[in-house]
């Protein structure tokens, strides 16, 4: 394992990824700022700090619990992006990014879940 949490590639991945969601959701309504773009925010933010805090965890069972939280909150960005998509909210260029950025974050996360061991069974 990395001797920090901030040499990891996917760790670094996510700080993009979150810088990425509050540029986009700038841009959206102002009638949006307790709605989808609060939790794309969120969702963005909880990617990076739940990688950080299971870096920071005594167990790898505890490591692979926050990876598996992390993985679900990149899920959910990958849904909220379908959406904000749907309803034509933010810029096209920076959605065009922060989809795959998402997609490739989230790949990345259950490759690290699979080294850790297989006691779950959620894909």
């Amino acid at each position: 394992m990395a001797k920090s949490y901030r040499e990891l590639a996917v760790w670094q991945k996510a700080i993009e990824l979150a810088s990425l969601l509050y540029r986009l959701t700038q841009q959206f309504p102002r009638e949006e700022i307790y709605g989808l773009s609060s939790q794309l925010r969120r969702a963005g933010v909880s990617v990076a700090s739940n990688i950080a805090e299971g870096c920071g965890r005594g167990t790898t069972g505890e490591y692979r619990c926050f990876v598996g939280m992390a993985r679900g909150s990149a899920l959910e960005i990958q849904t909220q992006l379908v959406i904000a998509r749907e309803l034509s909210l933010g810029d096209a260029k920076q959605l065009e990014h922060a989809e795959p950025l998402a997609e490739e974050i989230s790949k990345m996360l259950w490759a690290i879940r699979q080294r850790l061991g297989s006691a779950s069974t959620a894909r």
